[in-house]
């Protein structure tokens, strides 16, 4: 990455200062390179000599004049200069530049990739809602999350598996089967109370209507301990298959759908309580089981087995991810994880050392809440009270595409407001409509040469010196860093932004460069065009599919 690059060349000018006596020994630190933003300031910049000045015990404009003429000469920088406060600005060599649409073709769908990885065996698990209704907006704000991240760390190198984990065991769904039982009994006739703490929402009426069909009475037939296991299962399997249908309508594919249930069967949970118990990570109290993690404050200490004897959260918690780094080997796991979630995430990194293994291992995304709005109204969701407002009713609403793009388009740290108009618009204040906009105008160029039987050979790229051609081309290139960016911190938010600036280029470009000309004298500078319209495409339609969104050739 030419960033990249820019920072090793001021690193070995500045190395070469300190041998030569220019500037006194420090630790060089690591070295700023940004793209500017500000015309006639150069294509790249960095402030280096800035936060250079106490090191050097120098002012910035002299250690800058110091290693300015000690950079290596290179062929795709035309110029370096020296700015004030101290600013390095560098130039890009254009001819350089215009050959960049070659690289950047001869690649394919392979541009943009980074090779951080190495293969590493990464497992990202998401959603996994408790499958007791359906999914809401904020599920999907998970989903987008997870599912985007997956396919960035695939493109940065890394061996990439999705994981839904199926919370089927525990109080929940206890709960949700006595409900189940009640709106099934119901729907043939029998008088049967819903829980006061059960599931209250019609999606449960229309479920026991489905079991009641499909089943008749026959739970009604058996004793009630059987009916409910019956009865858990049935409407288990149905809740799964709407998720999945769900995920599907968003484009979500798992590698593995892992029961919760299935680490209590197979003896998974009983052995790492055994690990604990021999770690001494375990302690009995008012008649449960507590893990602690060693310490003195009992803060520190959750429950694992509760009074009543059934295992708590925190107890699949341990097993599964016993599961994910010792049976199955993952290098690093990544749990994508609500805001009401936030409070456990130190037990999780306390459970790791338990457990001896690298706490740094284990990332765990925690996103925010998601406010629908509508005609500036706020759109209230209950998950609970029947007034719902499924992921589903969404995407029907405003479309898959626009779902992912908007709830990927802020830090997962950031509450957001979901603008339903906005996201059904088709203007240019749409961003999801600007971006794939901006990928269809270049299919209809594409089929405007192909049918006037031009582009059919490629051009002499040293044409596109047009300031706008360049500008979109120094675009193109920031794509790999931006993967990179996202793959390090974990932050896909960072590929919907940069879309919109890619395409936004894109529209300038095309603004003011024609680019199908019937003129024979522009022949030339035609098929240069077309070449950089075709990378282009190359690159927005990349970063759209990375996002999980369609790259639509016509709208």
């Amino acid at each position: 990455m030419i960033r990249d690059d820019v920072a090793r060349l001021l690193q070995k000018a500045i190395r070469k200062a300190q041998k030569n006596g220019a500037l006194r020994e420090f630790v060089i630190p690591a070295i700023p390179v940004e793209w500017s933003k500000q015309d006639g300031r150069g294509d790249l910049a960095s402030p280096i000599c800035l936060q250079l000045a106490s090191l050097a015990r120098m002012a910035p404009m002299r250690i800058a004049d110091i290693i300015v003429p000690l950079l290596p000469r290179v062929d795709y920088l035309s110029r370096i200069e020296v700015a004030h406060p101290g600013y390095i600005n560098l130039h890009l060599d254009p001819q350089w530049l215009s050959g960049q649409v070659k690289i950047i073709l001869d690649a394919g769908d392979a541009y943009g990739n980074v090779p951080l990885g190495k293969q590493q065996k990464v497992q990202v698990e998401f959603i996994s809602a408790n499958p007791t209704g359906p999914l809401h907006i904020g599920s999907g704000r998970n989903a987008v999350i997870g599912d985007a991240l997956a396919n960035v760390l695939a493109a940065a190198g890394y061996d990439v598996q999705r994981e839904y984990y199926v919370n089927d065991a525990g109080t929940q769904m206890g709960l949700f089967s006595e409900t189940l039982y009640a709106r099934y009994a119901q729907a043939l006739g029998r008088s049967e109370a819903v829980p006061e703490d059960g599931y209250q929402g019609a999606y449960m009426l229309e479920l026991g209507q489905r079991a009641a069909a499909e089943h008749g009475d026959r739970f009604l037939t058996m004793p009630r301990a059987d009916a409910l296991k019956g009865l858990n299962d049935i409407g288990l399997s149905y809740m799964l298959d709407s998720i999945r249908r769900d995920a599907e309508f968003m484009g979500i594919h798992y590698d593995r759908w892992f029961s919760e249930r299935s680490l209590y069967e197979d003896g998974t949970f009983g052995y790492v309580m055994t690990l604990l118990r021999e770690g001494r990570h375990v302690l009995e109290k008012d008649g449960a089981v507590w893990f602690t993690a060693g310490g003195t404050s009992n803060e520190k200490d959750e429950v694992i087995i509760r009074s009543n004897g059934a295992p708590g959260y925190f107890a699949s918690d341990i097993a599964y991810h016993y599961d994910k780094f010792v049976r199955r080997g993952f290098d690093r796991v990544i749990d994508v994880w609500g805001a009401d979630h936030q409070g456990h995430v130190p037990r999780m990194h306390a459970m790791m050392k338990a457990l001896g293994l690298d706490a740094h291992r284990l990332s765990i995304i925690i996103y925010q809440l998601v406010t629908l709005k509508r005609s500036g109204e706020v759109v209230r969701l209950s998950k609970r009270t029947g007034d719902i407002v499924t992921l589903r009713e969404v995407l029907e609403d405003v479309g898959a595409d626009a779902v992912r793009y908007f709830l990927l388009s802020r830090a997962a740290e950031s509450q957001m407001d979901f603008d339903l108009d906005l996201a059904k618009e088709q203007s240019n204040e749409n961003p999801v409509y600007y971006i794939q906009y901006a990928h269809a105008r270049i299919c209809s160029i594409i089929r405007l040469a192909q049918e006037r039987e031009q582009g059919e050979s490629h051009g002499n790229l040293a044409l596109l010196t047009h300031p706008m051609e360049q500008a979109l081309i120094r675009s193109m290139l920031v794509l790999p860093e931006v993967i990179e960016l996202a793959a390090l911190n974990l932050a896909p938010h960072h590929l919907a932004a940069y879309a919109q600036e890619l395409a936004s280029q894109f529209h300038s470009f095309y603004r003011d460069c024609r680019v199908v000309s019937s003129d024979a004298a522009d022949q030339e500078i035609t098929l240069a065009r077309l070449d950089l319209v075709r990378a282009a495409r190359a690159v927005l339609a990349k970063v759209l599919h990375i996002m999980g969104m369609s790259a639509p050739e016509q709208m």
